[in-house]
């Protein structure tokens, strides 16, 4: 799989894994130079608290395009160590 904005290949890896259809790839697969961290965090309630990351390329800037869980709760251990992907981020196979 692989996440592509603007062209440009963010992630790439045969290790992803689908939770609530998006693919969560894992961190050592991320081109870490398109990637900024951001100060936006979220709440799942079965997940935990996830981070992102601003994406950026070029001059194109996409803010928290990309998210994670840095201490998820226990049922979503399996995305642990993951980054997905949305705001116009294609993840093709």
């Amino acid at each position: 799989m692989r996440a592509i904005w603007q062209d440009t290949v963010l992630a790439e890896s045969d290790d992803t894994i689908v939770v609530e259809g998006n693919h969560y790839f894992p961190a050592t697969a991320l081109r870490r130079e398109y990637f900024r961290d951001s100060d936006r965090h979220s709440v799942c309630p079965w997940k935990g608290t996830a981070s992102y990351y601003d994406v950026a390329v070029g001059d194109h800037l996409n803010p928290a395009a990309a998210w994670y869980y840095p201490e998820p709760k226990d049922a979503a251990r399996a995305v642990a160590g993951r980054v997905a992907f949305w705001k116009g981020v294609q993840v093709v196979d």
